[in-house]
């Protein structure tokens, strides 16, 4: 056992910091950045083969059922990704108990919001609408 751990006997046992989650948040972080790569790129593959066409060009492209659920995928993996990045700035910098759950409790409802908003945004895109 190292001299300079501070956790308690459990939370050595249990794998747990301070924050009660740094261990699941660490590999779902991970998770999400290996789904997001490969995502990220096919997306910017297709964009740049979209160079110079028309809007219904691109809207036809989105709106292939494997384009759509690739871009589904990457919009869900973006927005994990992003707000357990933000939890964690959250949980180390603000140091008021309250200030702090508040803004836990605004980043997940942000997250959720612009999650609920690229949803709905490529659902009207893939349905033609």
């Amino acid at each position: 056992m190292a001299g300079n751990d501070m956790r308690t006997p459990l939370a050595r046992v249990i794998h747990l910091g301070s924050a009660k989650s740094g261990t699941q948040d660490h590999i779902r972080q991970r998770l999400t950045a290996i789904v997001i790569a490969p995502l990220s790129i096919f997306f910017l593959v297709g964009l740049v083969a979209l160079t110079g066409a028309d809007y219904e060009t691109a809207r036809a492209w989105l709106a292939n059922p494997l384009v759509g659920i690739l871009a589904l995928c990457l919009v869900a993996a973006v927005i994990v990704h992003m707000r357990i990045g933000m939890q964690i700035v959250i949980e180390d910098y603000v140091i008021a108990e309250g200030l702090k759950h508040l803004s836990i409790i605004a980043n997940t409802l942000f997250s959720y919001g612009i999650g609920l908003a690229c949803l709905y945004a490529v659902l009207k895109i893939g349905f033609g609408s």
